[in-house]
């Protein structure tokens, strides 16, 4: 009997030290890499948590991780860190998801000025439009590449809004086709069209790169070819022509 208790009390022993070991190996996970930039990554999936900080601590000049399960563990746990954004990894999961309506506007509620970026695997525009509707600041398909999805949290960080270059084109696409198949102005390229929009806006170049997922030698020669187009000389000149051809439809209604 002496012999069964003492092995009773060493395994209450080895399951005490190997308990305490978890819980190290998961405190010392939660965060990864050093940079200005940190964000809390909340997935219910660890190997998806452990793989994103593993990836963005070994990109230089990238960001910082810190995991947790779901928007409740970091309200307990880590809601008081200094936080740039955050991820929120859905998988799956669409727009209409009670629970991810309920985080979304959690996050928008009692942070108002922390950007939240989705990253999930639909790619419908419809589901996208609704992700941001809800007040996220961009929405990273499962299928970009690690530059990208970096290049997106800094954008939202720097307060741009990102969606994938061919999302935007398949909304346009959509918007066309139910508007009666509508060519962009200007006789411009669907790709030019969006480079354009983004200089309308008033959006530098690496801004319009990040978001059309181009490089800024591209953008810039997207530019030059535009501004041809539409026989405009500088930048200002293309946002003054495409804001006038949108004009009468815009103030017919407060015409007095």
């Amino acid at each position: 009997m002496k012999a069964r208790a003492g092995d009773e009390n060493g395994s209450a022993i080895i399951s005490e030290a190997a308990r305490q070991s978890r819980s190290a190996g998961r405190a010392s996970c939660r965060r990864g890499g050093e940079s200005d930039v940190t964000v809390a990554i909340m997935d219910s999936r660890t190997l998806v948590r452990e793989a994103l900080i593993a990836a963005f601590a070994m990109v230089e000049g990238g960001v910082a991780g810190v995991e947790f399960a779901d928007l409740d563990e970091w309200q307990i746990a880590g809601s008081e860190m200094d936080i740039s954004a955050v991820l929120l990894g859905i998988g799956d999961r669409r727009a209409d998801d009670p629970a991810l309506i309920e985080d979304l506007q959690t996050l928008a509620r009692d942070h108002p000025g922390l950007p939240v970026i989705v990253m999930g695997e639909q790619q419908e525009p419809g589901h996208v439009l609704k992700i941001l509707s809800l007040g996220a600041r961009g929405y990273v398909p499962a299928n970009v590449s690690l530059e990208v999805a970096i290049g997106a949290l800094h954008l939202a960080i720097a307060g741009g809004v990102f969606v994938p270059a061919d999302i935007l084109m398949e909304a346009g696409q959509l918007d066309r086709d139910e508007a009666g198949t509508t060519k962009p102005p200007f006789d411009l390229t669907d790709r030019q069209a969006a480079v354009a929009e983004g200089v309308a806006q008033g959006k530098p170049n690496k801004i319009i790169a990040y978001e059309l997922n181009l490089s800024e030698s591209t953008v810039k020669v997207h530019i030059r070819v535009i501004m041809k187009k539409m026989q405009a000389r500088n930048r200002t000149e293309v946002a003054f022509k495409l804001h006038s051809i949108r004009r009468p439809a815009g103030t017919g209604s407060t015409t007095k």
